[in-house]
């Protein structure tokens, strides 16, 4: 009996230490992935968008001030790609439709960003865009040149982009919101379309609204 009960308070006991570990493991049962928990913390941290300049699809170069006072809804990719970043944009696209009119260029810009600039040039990017709708102005396509400024954007925002040696790379792929003052204050996954739609579109109306 007294053995019977050793082995009882065993099992519970590692069943118990288990679920400790899962729980701080996991953040607290929130994130079951290493991309969900560095997405919580981005949401959590809100970082700030560095100061770097853009070179867009129609030559324009312009700071993130150009967007001062307006949401902006970025993505990032390489026109190269021929896996996840057409998709990627293929669905931004289906966000951008369904943000009234009302709203589009003055109170959000949609703006995808490429993190191959030394391929993904002005020219590339005007092409690149006509197969997705952007109108080069409420949903813009750009580079960043400076190496520099380009990787402490990433870093601010967690996005990894892994080179593979072949002109392709490795990366997450997310939708990101920065607000009007240019802290980040949502990262969606980008596979949930009308989701994302439905909650830029409250944060507008809630905006709005004040």
């Amino acid at each position: 009996m007294i053995k019977k009960n050793r082995k009882t308070f065993a099992c519970i006991f590692i069943l118990l230490f288990g679920c400790v570990l899962f729980y701080t493991g996991t953040d607290g049962f929130q994130a079951f992935t290493a991309e969900t928990a560095r997405v919580n913390q981005l949401i959590e941290e809100k970082p700030t968008f560095p100061d770097v300049t853009f070179e867009d699809s129609e030559g324009r170069t312009y700071p993130i001030s150009e967007f001062q006072d307006k949401f902006v809804f970025i993505t990032f990719l390489y026109t190269s790609c021929t896996t996840v970043c057409p998709q990627l944009e293929l669905n931004m696209a289906q966000v951008y439709e369904q943000i009234p009119q009302e709203y589009l260029g003055k109170e959000i810009v949609f703006l995808s960003i490429s993190f191959d600039p030394t391929r993904d040039d002005p020219a590339t990017l005007s092409k690149y865009r006509t197969y997705f709708g952007s109108d080069g102005e409420t949903w813009r396509m750009a580079r960043i040149s400076d190496e520099n400024e380009l990787q402490t954007l990433l870093d601010a925002f967690g996005v990894i982009v892994i080179p593979d040696g072949r002109g392709n790379f490795t990366h997450n792929s997310a939708f990101y919101l920065v607000d009007g003052s240019g802290s980040l204050i949502d990262v969606m996954d980008y596979r949930e379309i009308d989701a994302a739609a439905a909650k830029v579109i409250s944060i507008l109306e809630t905006e709005k609204g004040e």
